[in-house]
């Protein structure tokens, strides 16, 4: 299974937190972030995304069909992340590992995702607006493991 986490684009300021947009640099950031994964999603990859406004918004910068998962919100716990993707199985029918799921979702969460799923317990990494981690299950020797992927930024391409 490939797990992508998508980290939402830089959002306004605001004190209703679900309802913050994205800023101009944010949109920008977003499509950025929405080329590089035209060029590297594998076809027929799930989309799970928070329904916070500012999630929503970098979402429909990929402009593929998603899903509004209310577990990605960001008062959610890592817990609630994985649940939603059914990590590591995916949703396999057969409880193998299949397909690609994309997540776009919210700090700490995703960072505290990746700190679990790489080093096997939680910690508070950072993953920096619009940036993207993919990252991969896979069964070595009857041990299951996570790969590290790719780590991508806009900071790349602007």
């Amino acid at each position: 299974m490939h797990l992508i986490l998508w980290r939402h684009a830089e959002a306004e300021e605001g004190k209703n937190d679900m309802k913050r947009p994205l800023t101009k640099r944010g949109l920008k950031q977003a499509s950025l972030a929405a080329a590089w994964l035209h060029a590297n999603l594998p076809k027929g990859a799930r989309i799970l995304v928070s329904p916070a406004v500012r999630a929503q918004q970098t979402a429909q910068a990929l402009t593929l069909d998603f899903e509004t998962v209310p577990g990605l919100a960001p008062d959610q716990s890592v817990a609630d992340l994985l649940a939603a993707v059914d990590w590591p199985q995916g949703g396999g029918a057969d409880g193998k590992a299949s397909g690609a799921i994309l997540v776009v979702g919210h700090q700490p969460t995703l960072g505290q995702s990746v700190a679990l799923l790489l080093s096997g317990s939680e910690a508070e990494w950072s993953i920096k607006k619009s940036a993207i981690w993919w990252l991969t299950a896979r069964t070595r020797e009857d041990e299951a493991r996570t790969a590290l992927r790719a780590v991508w930024s806009p900071e790349f391409a602007m």
